[in-house]
C-alpha cells in the first residue's frame, strides 16, 4: 500500500532535523487554505488590482525567512503562525493601497478588513445550511441586505468566530491559536455567535 503522505508534525519535526525537503513541502502545503483566507478578506476595491496569490507569496516569503525561529520556539500551531504572516501582508496592502491609516489595525482588532457581500452571503449560507426546515431554506435565499445587517448586528467577537470557523475553516485548536483565547472560549463563543445570527435571521423570514 502507498504511504500516507506526512502531516504537517511530522514535516517539521524533518524540517528541524535539518531536511530540506521537508522543509520546504511544510511552508507550501498550507497555500491553498491561505490563498482563501486572503480571497475572503480582501476588499473588493484591492481584489481589483492584487491576486491573493500574490499576498500568499510573501507572505510564504516572510516563513521561509523566519522559520528557523519558529522551529525554535513553536509560539502556535504552524498554520496559525502562517496565517498571521499572511494577515499582516493584507494589512499593510489595504492600509498602502486604501489609506486605511486612520485607525490601527491590530491582531485584536481582526475584522478591521470587513467581509465582502459575497463572503457574508456564503457565511450566512454555511452557518445555516444544516437547517432543513422551509423557513430555513427561505433564508438561504434572502437578499444580501439582509445577511449582511444580521452580520452588522453581531458583536465582532461573534462575527470573527463564524468567519474563522465557517469560512476560514479553521479547527477549534487554529481559531484558538488567532484569537488568543483557550479552545473551551472558541467553543462557548461559537455557540454563542450561532444562536444569536439564527435569532437574527430566522424569526424575519417565518414572519413573511
Amino acid at each position: 500500500m502507498p504511504r500516507h503522505a506526512p502531516d504537517t508534525d511530522e514535516l517539521l519535526q524533518r524540517a528541524a532535523h535539518g531536511d530540506g525537503q521537508a522543509r520546504q513541502a511544510v511552508l507550501v502545503r498550507h497555500r491553498e487554505r491561505l490563498k482563501h483566507m486572503v480571497a475572503v478578506r480582501m476588499d473588493r476595491r484591492l481584489a481589483a488590482r492584487i491576486d491573493p496569490s500574490d499576498v500568499v507569496q510573501e507572505a510564504l516569503v516572510d516563513a521561509a525567512r523566519g522559520f528557523d525561529d519558529y522551529l525554535r520556539q513553536r509560539p502556535v500551531p504552524f498554520y496559525p503562525w502562517l496565517r498571521q504572516l499572511a494577515w499582516d501582508r493584507l494589512i499593510e496592502l489595504h492600509r498602502r493601497h486604501l489609506h486605511a491609516q486612520r485607525r490601527s489595525v491590530k491582531r485584536e482588532e481582526p475584522l478591521a478588513l470587513h467581509l465582502s457581500d459575497q463572503s457574508a452571503l456564503q457565511l450566512a449560507d454555511r452557518v445555516l445550511a444544516r437547517q432543513s426546515s422551509p423557513s430555513d431554506r427561505a433564508i438561504r435565499s434572502e437578499v444580501r441586505t439582509r445577511i449582511r445587517a444580521a452580520l452588522d448586528q453581531l458583536s465582532e467577537r461573534d462575527r470573527e468566530v463564524l468567519v474563522l470557523r465557517h469560512l476560514e475553516q479553521l479547527s477549534t485548536r487554529e481559531t484558538a491559536a488567532v484569537l488568543g483565547i483557550t479552545e473551551g472560549a472558541v467553543k462557548t463563543r461559537h455557540l454563542r455567535a450561532l444562536e444569536r445570527l439564527r435569532e437574527l435571521l430566522i424569526p424575519k423570514a417565518e414572519g413573511e
